[in-house]
């Protein structure tokens, strides 16, 4: 006899159905709602016991959807408990439900928990794997870094509007409108009139200059901004006066951006130092062009590989796999779903083009790129999306194969036999 306890997971309570498949029949032995806290999990707890053998001590097998932050604390629980469940994502959980299409007639909190667990029992799913602690530390960080990097952004564009209004030739000052420097300058310099003023003293202005970051400009470069920005001040057309109410915003933006810069540096710091000890930290630094924050914001992302019994996995998992369709004399263009993990694409698509740059140095030769250049110089069409694409789902089976094997990037070794 097999019993299966499905749960649908809201934001304060949780259904439950407790399913028996006795002599291939299944029959609902119980059902109800839990609150989701710790007397509803110890409900759950004493449910899941209830229902276990008592010859074997065999667990009911659990299942839910994973609901975001609210099946986390639930998953938490159940690990802490020492409690094996099977975490279904939601469009897994509505297909297998359709191809039970019996099951799912309507749809309410109380059916979808019956038809998790009728599911759970006809189509005999695996449990999930429980990845260490250490992993969902990093991915919870890497969101974080993800949140603060989103942020700088949006304050980049609101810095940008801001100063065509006060100063829009201050953005022409150094090569780059971005950095700590550069915000430090806008925030001490955010009207030109504040820079004529300090001419009277070019020393001063020079000297000011030199000390906007911890770490001192050299008097020849301090030299170079700063007649920069007199020559930049004294053909300025500002929109508004120098006064306080008008400059504020500036230097508000400038300085949240050199608060948000040293934050995302912060996080990455305490990821690097969380991801220390682990095996993939220094295989995924070993591949070229994949710096510290790339290598452990991608781990992050990915988490323990050894989930994943093949790459293809992976590929579904961040949905990297390019989607056809055709329907008569209708072909539409190839593209990816956006379903998957948005983030570790990104990361993925970066280090293509960070492998690519960094390729022209002997040193850094990397078979991947090797690859990727062939398909771009053999390609009819414009476009390199595609070909990055196919490079993405090459690097993915090289870092599998790399973590799978305990072993670090060689280019040698990559290349034998081709």
């Amino acid at each position: 006899m097999r019993i299966a306890i499905g749960l649908d997971v809201s934001s304060k309570t949780t259904d439950f159905s407790v399913v028996v498949n006795d002599d291939q029949q299944l029959r609902e032995a119980e059902h109800g709602k839990l609150s989701n806290d710790l007397l509803g999990f110890g409900r759950l707890l004493k449910i899941i016991h209830k229902y276990s053998d008592t010859r074997d001590g065999k667990l009911p097998e659990v299942v839910f959807e994973a609901t975001g932050v609210y099946s986390r604390r639930l998953r938490y629980f159940l690990q802490t408990n020492a409690i094996s469940y099977t975490q279904l994502n939601p469009l897994k959980a509505k297909k297998d439900l359709e191809a039970v299409s019996d099951l799912h007639r309507r749809k309410t909190d109380r059916m979808d928990a019956l038809g998790l667990a009728q599911s759970q029992l006809i189509l005999k799913r695996a449990k999930a794997y429980v990845q260490d602690p250490v992993y969902i530390e990093l991915k919870d960080e890497e969101r974080f870094y993800q949140e603060a990097n989103s942020d700088l952004v949006a304050d980049k564009n609101r810095l940008h509007r801001a100063l065509q209004l006060t100063f829009p030739e201050l953005e022409g000052i150094m090569s780059t409108a971005t950095g700590d420097f550069y915000w430090r300058l806008v925030q001490t310099f955010p009207h030109p009139d504040l820079v004529l003023k300090s001419e009277k003293s070019f020393g001063t202005l020079i000297n000011t200059i030199q000390h906007l970051t911890p770490k001192t400009l050299s008097v020849k470069r301090a030299e170079y901004v700063a007649q920069k920005l007199v020559d930049s001040a004294s053909v300025a057309a500002p929109a508004v006066p120098a006064t306080p109410l008008e400059t504020e915003q500036v230097q508000y933006l400038a300085g949240d951006l050199i608060r948000l810069s040293a934050h995302k540096q912060h996080i990455i710091s305490e990821m690097v130092e969380l991801a220390k000890d682990l095996p993939e930290l220094p295989i995924l630094e070993s591949l070229p062009g994949a710096a510290a924050t790339s290598a452990v914001t991608l781990l992050a992302e990915l988490g323990d590989l050894h989930r994943f019994r093949k790459t293809t996995q992976i590929n579904a998992y961040i949905e990297i796999d390019l989607r056809h369709y055709e329907s008569g004399r209708f072909v539409a263009s190839d593209h990816i779903s956006k379903r998957g993990d948005p983030y570790a694409r990104k990361i993925l698509f970066k280090m293509i083009g960070t492998m690519d740059s960094v390729a022209r140095n002997p040193n850094h030769s990397n078979h991947i790129v090797d690859y990727y250049e062939k398909r771009k110089q053999s390609s009819q069409s414009r476009g390199t999306k595609k070909i990055a694409i196919a490079a993405i789902s090459r690097l993915i089976r090289t870092i599998y194969y790399l973590i799978m094997h305990n072993q670090t990037y060689d280019y040698q070794k990559a290349t034998v036999g081709r």
